[in-house]
Formats: C-alpha cells, sequence, structure tokens
C-alpha cells in the first residue's frame, strides 16, 4: 500500500483545484440533456409530430452521424433523444475526462509540480490513482445530475439512468485510456492528442459499423461509444454492454499503473526524438517557432479533417435519395426543399467543419497559457522579443494554420463529392465555400486571446462560443429555436455555402469583432504580469 500513501490528500486537492472547472462540465452536459428533452417535447407534442421528424434515422447520414436507431421503426421522444442526441453529448463526457486526467497526471509532470510531490511522503501511485478517483467523482456527479435533471423532465427515471450511466461509463473508458497515454509521451499536448485520436476512431468505427447492417454489425462493438450506444435505452433497456466499458477500462488502466513503474518521473515510455544541435534561423522569429511547436497538431488536424471531408464528400450522390422523402422539419436543415438538398447538405458539413476548426483554434491559442504556466515566457521576453510580439506571433500561427485547415478541408469535402458525382468543380466551389467561414473561426480564436490576455483563468470560457454555435446551428431548425439564438455566436452569421449566396456585411463585421477582439487581448497582456502556476 506504500505505492498509494497520500492518495486521499491529492484526492481533495484536485477536489479543491478543480471546484469551478468540474461543476461547469458536469452541469453543463446534464443541463443540456434536460434542454434536448424540453425542446423535443414542446417541438414534437403528438406522436405523429414524433413520427414524422424521426423518420430520417435510418439514412447512411443519420445512422453514420447519431446512431444505430434503435426504437425508430416505432418512435418515442424518449428513443429519439437518445438515438439522435446522445452520442455528442457522450463525446462532451469522453472529452471532460480526457482533459481532467492530462491536467491532474501529465501537466503535472511537465511542470515538475509532481516530482516534488513524491519527493514527501507520498507514493509512486498515488497521483494517477487520485486523478482516476477524481474522474470517478465526475462521472458518478454526472449521472446523478444528469437523471435527476432528465427524469424531472417527465422522462423514464430508470431509462434516465441508464442514458447517464452510459456517458459515465465511456467517459471512465476515455479517463483510463488517457492515463495510459500520459505514460507513453511526457508532453501534455501530445497525450491530449492521442487521445482525441481514440476517441476519433471510436466515433468512425462506431459509424462505419453501424452502416454496414441494422443496428450495428460486429465492427461497431469494436468502439467504445457502441458500447453505450448498445444498451437499447428507452427501448429495450440492457445494462450488460456497460460491463464492456467497466472490464476495458479496467484493463487500461492495468496497463497504465504498469507503466507507471517502468518509466522516470517526468519522462515517457517513448522518448522524444532529439533535435538538430543548432536551431534553423527561421526559428528565430516568434512567429515561426509558434507553427513549429504546433507542428504534430496542425498535420493531426489536417489528416484528421481530410479523411472526414473525402468521406462526408462520399455521401453526397446518395444525399437526395435518402432525404428525399424527409419531413419540412428535417428539410430545413438541408436547405428547405428537395431540390437542393445536395447543396445544403454540403453547406451543413462545412459548417461542422468550420466548428472542428474552431475547436482547433481555442487550442492552438491555448498554448500561450501552457507556456506561460510552464514558466517559459519568461527567458523569451527577456530577449528583444516584446510581448505584443510572442503573443500576437502565437495568435497569428492560430489563424494561419485554421485558414489553412479550412481550405483544406474543403478540398478533400469538393474531391469527395467530385469522385462520386463525376463534377469536378466541387473542389473549387467547396474550398471557396469552407474558406468563406474564416472570418467566424477568427472570432472565436480572438475572444480566446482576448481571454489569455484579460484573465487566463476564464479562458475555459470561450468554448461557449464555437459548442453553442454548433447546437443551435445544427439542431435549432428541428427545434423551432428562435433565430436570434443563432446571431448570438460567430458561426451564426456566416451563409451556408453553396445553398446560399456568399453577402460581404458579415463578413467585414466578424474581421472587425476580431481584430477588435485581439488588439483588446494584447493591450491586456501588456499590463498584466506573466505568472507561472
Amino acid at each position: 500500500m506504500r505505492a498509494l500513501r497520500a492518495t486521499p490528500a491529492l484526492l481533495r486537492l484536485n477536489l479543491r483545484r478543480d471546484r469551478i472547472k468540474l461543476p461547469a462540465w458536469v452541469l453543463g452536459i446534464a443541463v443540456m440533456t434536460m434542454y434536448f428533452g424540453n425542446a423535443l417535447k414542446l417541438a414534437y407534442p403528438t406522436e405523429q409530430d414524433i413520427a414524422n421528424v424521426a423518420s430520417f434515422a435510418n439514412s447512411p447520414a443519420a445512422i453514420m452521424m447519431s446512431g444505430p436507431g434503435y426504437g425508430m421503426d416505432n418512435p418515442t421522444l424518449e428513443a429519439f433523444l437518445a438515438n439522435q442526441y446522445a452520442l455528442y453529448l457522450m463525446v462532451a463526457a469522453a472529452l471532460m475526462n480526457i482533459l481532467l486526467i492530462v491536467r491532474h497526471t501529465r501537466l503535472e509532470e511537465e511542470g515538475g509540480r509532481t516530482e516534488l510531490i513524491l519527493a514527501g511522503v507520498v507514493g509512486r501511485n498515488a497521483p494517477l490513482t487520485a486523478a482516476m478517483l477524481t474522474a470517478l467523482v465526475a462521472n458518478t456527479a454526472l449521472v446523478v445530475a444528469g437523471t435527476l435533471a432528465l427524469a424531472g423532465t417527465g422522462f423514464d427515471a430508470a431509462g434516465s439512468l441508464l442514458l447517464l450511466t452510459g456517458f459515465a461509463a465511456l467517459g471512465l473508458v476515455f479517463a483510463a485510456i488517457t492515463a495510459l497515454m500520459c505514460q507513453v509521451t511526457e508532453h501534455a499536448r501530445a497525450a491530449t492528442g492521442l487521445a482525441a485520436a481514440v476517441l476519433g476512431a471510436a466515433f468512425l468505427i462506431r459509424g462505419i459499423g453501424d452502416l454496414t447492417a441494422e443496428h450495428g454489425s460486429a465492427l461497431s462493438w469494436l468502439s467504445p461509444i457502441a458500447w453505450s450506444q448498445q444498451t437499447r435505452v428507452f427501448v429495450d433497456p440492457r445494462w450488460w454492454p456497460l460491463a464492456l466499458s467497466v472490464g476495458f477500462a479496467g484493463a487500461a488502466l492495468v496497463g497504465a499503473y504498469v507503466l507507471v513503474g517502468r518509466r522516470d518521473v517526468g519522462a515517457g515510455l517513448v522518448a522524444p526524438r532529439l533535435g538538430a544541435a543548432e536551431a534553423s534561423a527561421a526559428l528565430s522569429h516568434p512567429f515561426t517557432m509558434a507553427l513549429r511547436l504546433q507542428r504534430g497538431a496542425i498535420i493531426g488536424w489536417a489528416v484528421g479533417l481530410s479523411v472526414a471531408g473525402l468521406f462526408y464528400g462520399a455521401f453526397t450522390e446518395s444525399i437526395a435519395d435518402a432525404f428525399g422523402e424527409l419531413p419540412d422539419d428535417i428539410l430545413v436543415i438541408m436547405g428547405g426543399a428537395t431540390g437542393n438538398l445536395v447543396d445544403g447538405y454540403l453547406g451543413l458539413m462545412g459548417f461542422t467543419m468550420a466548428f472542428l476548426i474552431s475547436c482547433f483554434a481555442i487550442l492552438s491559442v491555448r498554448r500561450l497559457h501552457s507556456e506561460e504556466q510552464a514558466g517559459r515566457v519568461d527567458p523569451v521576453l527577456a530577449t528583444k522579443i516584446s510581448r505584443a510580439g510572442w503573443m500576437g506571433s502565437g495568435v497569428a500561427a492560430a489563424a494561419a494554420s485554421s485558414i489553412v485547415l479550412l481550405g483544406l478541408s474543403g478540398v478533400a469535402t469538393g474531391l469527395g463529392a467530385a469522385l462520386v458525382t463525376g463534377d469536378p468543380g466541387y473542389v473549387v466551389t467547396l474550398k471557396l465555400a469552407y474558406l468563406a467561414h474564416t472570418p467566424a473561426v477568427l472570432v472565436v480564436a480572438a475572444v480566446a486571446a482576448l481571454l489569455f490576455g484579460l484573465t487566463p483563468r476564464a479562458f475555459g470560457a470561450v468554448w461557449i462560443l464555437p459548442v453553442f454555435g454548433y447546437l443551435v446551428g445544427t439542431f435549432g431548425p428541428i427545434l423551432h429555436l428562435p433565430d436570434w439564438l443563432g446571431d448570438l455566436t460567430p458561426l451564426g452569421h456566416i451563409p451556408q455555402m453553396p445553398l446560399e449566396s456568399f453577402t460581404a456585411t458579415p463578413v467585414i463585421a466578424l474581421l472587425l469583432v476580431a481584430a477588435a477582439a485581439v488588439a483588446g487581448g494584447l493591450a491586456a497582456f501588456r499590463r498584466r504580469d506573466i505568472a507561472a502556476t
């Protein structure tokens, strides 16, 4: 038991440090679950209404993006919620756990704080154990808060408990996966990227598996996401698939503990590649240095978005046939009429890509905060580089990378569409359509820069912009949400090209907002103290 000594003290410390972040995550997911439940009741009050809107659940696109479609042959409001909306809340729970474990393990080692803690009367396995117990507390709170919230709207309490337990089970799976990744690499960003890549692969495998056979195939069961969805909540409830989640999480955690004892504190199982003896002249500029530091993330996102774009584009030829018989409530998100479903679909995919690249932009700007926390900013600013030059270069690198990713994802989607339709014009059309989202993405990055300059502790609030914008933009037409909600986020101001015509006014307005936010962030950063925490 010496290896676990002081675990309770570290657990209390973790909970104390996360007294704001964890409740925000837990309550955010719980409230969104309750919100979708209430919104669906208001939007579709009768059985016929829900039957009409659920008719698209068996289409390839819906299965790929939502789930296997249990209960959609004779749909109920509860089954529709579980099959069409729960997947995104599950992904949110997984992300909560990924970030939590990285923050309390690898990031602490990278900053040198774990070595100081272990110099006391603390067991070698105590930090990892405390981090996993923190995740267990967070997921338990999610089950309780989410079940109470959903059952409070009138949904079946037992089904609500099973649904939220599925969220927590997936969260614990990715907590354990992340714990394993944190032993492999010695950098927090790399560990986060590896865990996120596993989540993306799980999403893709589940989607392809569900497309292969009705209600999922053997391939689906290779994805942890499928284990939570195969509980058939609100239709034919069964708990046993969650045993797979528990077993897999346990196995991954055992692997993490084995690796903890086989590596040095602060080091990873895989040693980083040694760099050149001397840096190139290009790295003397903070902008090129910022790009170099994010090279791995940029390449990873470029590959992932290109694969996703090709996949989305490959649906173009069959989209009209699959969606042609949908009710008007669903057609509205694809353009509102059967004659323009293809353009509406491609525009919606562009909106989705803009949301994903907004997340990349936030993570890219967040590296400034990580550099400051690690104490690497002071030596840089001790040279001739100014504060504005250092921060501005980091923001510029995030902006430039985001623009490249938008163009690349547009080309990939256009190429996929061109291959199945025989129309090469889609490549250029979709590249321009996706690049039209640049001002919205830049506003998200600029707000992140503003928060970093003003108060880094509140940096996480910037996630509200893309997440809220995506949810409202995607589900707002179905749930009959007021138009002004979409105007509260920059993603809602860009025309859905190629369905809608390009409009310069919102582009100019968003660029001005982005410029003002960046200027405010730079001014605030010049006046505040540099703090390594």
